[in-house]
């Protein structure tokens, strides 16, 4: 499938300045009959308004290129959106899920308020948890299960590991603690520009009812801003398999996964005769072994270009594993490497691996070794 950037970029008004001055100078000798030279004020004159003609062409051109969806921005792309009837993912707030334990089995029911709050040890308040959904635990049984939300939308929410939240903001009766039995995930800001581009380019695969490959993946993108792909397989008639994969390359907890089944589970969305499930990536796990050399005559710069290498391999380990069935690339490594500053280097692993669609590498241990300084 081509991508928005297959395209070849278009131009609507020429922007070379020089041209525009040539014209300008031109159309005046023709019509005054006189030359302008160098230190002519009516030339001077005429320069400052090539310089305003100029800009005013890229500002043209810049505001026509955004009607097209590549090279469209901010509130351009959501006007775009409303033409499919697809909108910006608002930020989420992540989710986990809370198991209420009371003190003794009771006799009658006991109820867990909506929007009961929950905490970390120690958080002061500043982030915490509400339940979603009226808990009901029921005569006899001693712990229930209801999913929670953060408080704030955004990133701040995840990462909260299992048993971390357990302080109950909103005291019940009957109820000894409060845990997370799972770790917080989901949370993320608003769609970015280029995810919220390219759902738009998918949305007129969304109005089929028969189930194709394009419409699975832009429904379950609409689950959350946290999902950057989605891989799916039918591995036979009428089983679908959906496998998001979150920001970050982080796999999708339970709860995203729920969250990607019930965005796909209306009618008007899926076949009746498809049964879909919802499934964490496989990851393939790699390491990074490599050293690099710094040319000599650099070697006033050895500091700045080892953070710079450092830098490089963090953005490439995040590249890595930022899409389903990216191959394990080290060319990928060498060319980021060195061009961060590197003379030269020699790369133990990773080595090239295929990935498949459903698949997400993952790097396992980083070792980088700065090598010195080498001549030509």
């Amino acid at each position: 499938m081509r991508t928005l950037n297959d395209l070849p970029d278009i131009s609507f008004v020429d922007e070379d300045v020089n041209k525009t001055v040539s014209n300008l100078i031109t159309t005046y000798e023709a019509l005054s009959g006189r030359k302008l030279y160098p230190a002519d004020p009516v030339r001077l004159f005429l320069l400052a308004i090539a310089s305003i003609l100029s800009q005013q062409r890229v500002l043209i051109n810049q505001t026509a290129k955004e009607v097209f969806l590549r090279f469209a921005r901010g509130e351009i792309i959501d006007f775009i959106g409303e033409m499919f009837n697809v909108k910006r993912l608002p930020a989420d707030a992540a989710r986990v899920t809370m198991e209420f334990t009371l003190s003794l089995p009771r006799t009658s029911a006991t109820i867990i308020p909506i929007g009961t709050r929950i905490g970390a040890q120690g958080g002061g308040g500043a982030i915490y948890f509400a339940t979603t959904e009226v808990l009901e635990i029921k005569p006899g049984e001693l712990t229930g299960k209801v999913l929670a939300e953060c408080s704030v939308t955004g990133i701040g929410g995840n990462g909260f590991i299992p048993g971390q939240l357990n302080v109950l903001i909103d005291p019940i009766p009957f109820v000894l603690s409060v845990n997370n039995t799972t770790a917080s995930s989901g949370g993320a800001e608003i769609e970015s520009d280029d995810a919220f581009r390219e759902r738009i380019r998918a949305a007129p695969e969304s109005f089929s009812t028969a189930g194709p490959f394009e419409a699975y993946r832009f429904w379950a993108l609409t689950a959350g801003s946290g999902i950057v792909d989605v891989g799916v397989d039918s591995p036979s008639p009428g089983v679908i398999t959906l496998v998001p994969l979150m920001a970050d390359g982080a796999l999708p907890t339970q709860d995203v996964l729920d969250a990607v089944l019930l965005a796909c589970h209306d009618r008007r969305i899926r076949p009746l005769t498809d049964k879909v499930s919802a499934i964490a990536p496989t990851t393939i796990s790699y390491n990074i072994a490599l050293t690099y050399y710094i040319n000599r005559t650099r070697a006033a710069e050895s500091i700045s270009i080892q953070s710079a290498v450092s830098a490089a391999v963090d953005k490439y380990r995040l590249w890595q594993k930022s899409k389903l069935g990216r191959d394990i690339n080290p060319s990928e490594l060498i060319s980021r490497v060195m061009t961060a500053g590197a003379f030269r280097l020699n790369v133990t692993s990773p080595v090239f691996t295929d990935v498949s669609s459903l698949q997400v590498a993952q790097d396992a241990t980083v070792t980088i070794t700065f090598g010195g300084l080498v001549d030509d």
